[in-house]
């Protein structure tokens, strides 16, 4: 088992208050608003607020539909009203950045796996006095920013961590699937698992919004390079393609991911997934915007000027059943 550094400051009660909190479900959208009154439990006193999260989701990925009902929940207890908007191209997320900031919202909860395009208009949003925070990716630049903190993983750190895992279990040829190009933690991951695993890794870019042509493309690959007896998906959804792309092969290449949902735990329960990284997407969306609530109620930041991290950690046949009903809930 890989011992973790711990290179974050603990979220405390902000942590422990994502626990007790009944997730809320949603649909997807460019921008929708979230009305507090649906969920259990009560509801903070304090003025309400007006909170935007921004991503750099696709359509269909049930990746950020689990960050989204974090922020929701702590939206809902906060008297929150959150605006969520995603797009996956860099340009598009910065502008949608510059419409929170010209609505004039009180704070601002966003991605930066694409900082090149998004990272002028988050200083924007800053020297106009909004509060912001990062959630996700943006590790390695969000101080920068001069957002109030960070709320994710070490995509490097959870690489390296997959990496050491597959040598211990006697790979010989891995492929990483990268299902988003540009995307600097998902580069950040299979750089990662080269670190420690080794030069016989071999990243196969593809188009995540497609899981067809996603499915497609890994059966070439498997069938042209017999060498290869590892796959690991950079999430949920690809790596349950890679499965079946697997399949179609005739492939015997065993099969891992990162990410969770309700049918990763059964792709791990029944074997054809070895193991996956959890990253705790919900706990990402639910501290994005509690801390924006805690900052601007009571002036208090979370992680001490350090990132704090929400991963990563293996999920595999020993220890699933211990988050399977929150799989089957919507929120890991």
């Amino acid at each position: 088992m890989v011992r973790w550094q711990n290179k974050a400051v603990a979220a405390g009660a902000a942590v422990v208050l994502a626990a007790a909190l009944v997730a809320c479900s949603s649909s997807g959208g460019k921008q929708e608003e979230q009305k507090s009154g649906g969920a259990a439990g009560n509801v903070a006193n304090t003025p309400r607020i007006k909170v935007a999260l921004i991503t750099h989701s696709g359509p269909g990925d049930t990746f950020w539909d689990i960050v989204r009902r974090g922020a929701e929940a702590a939206a809902q207890k906060d008297n929150v009203e959150l605006q969520y908007s995603a797009d996956p191209d860099g340009a598009a997320q910065a502008n949608l950045v510059q419409t929170a900031i010209d609505s004039k919202v009180d704070g601002i909860a966003v991605t930066l796996n694409k900082p090149d395009a998004v990272m002028p208009n988050v200083k924007k949003a800053v020297a106009a006095g909004i509060p912001v925070t990062v959630l996700n990716g943006g590790l390695d630049v969000w101080q920068g920013s001069g957002a109030l903190g960070y709320f994710g993983q070490d995509e490097r750190i959870a690489g390296e961590a997959a990496g050491t895992r597959l040598k211990q279990e006697g790979a010989k040829k891995v492929i990483c699937i990268i299902h988003e190009q540009g995307n600097v933690s998902l580069e950040s991951r299979c750089q990662g698992i080269k670190d420690k695993f080794g030069a016989a890794v071999e990243n196969l870019n593809v188009n995540g919004t497609d899981i067809p042509g996603t499915q497609a493309t890994v059966t070439s690959k498997l069938q042209q390079d017999k060498t290869a007896d590892y796959v690991v998906g950079l999430n949920a959804g690809i790596t349950l393609a890679a499965v079946q792309a697997a399949k179609d092969a005739g492939s015997s290449a065993k099969i891992a991911s990162f990410d969770m949902s309700k049918e990763m735990v059964k792709a791990i329960q029944d074997g054809t997934v070895q193991w996956t990284v959890d990253q705790q997407p919900y706990l990402q969306g639910y501290l994005a915007v509690d801390s924006i609530w805690l900052y601007r109620t009571n002036g208090d930041t979370i992680g001490g000027g350090q990132a704090t991290l929400t991963g990563p950690a293996f999920i595999d046949k020993d220890n699933v059943t211990a988050v399977e009903k929150y799989a089957a809930a919507g929120t890991r």
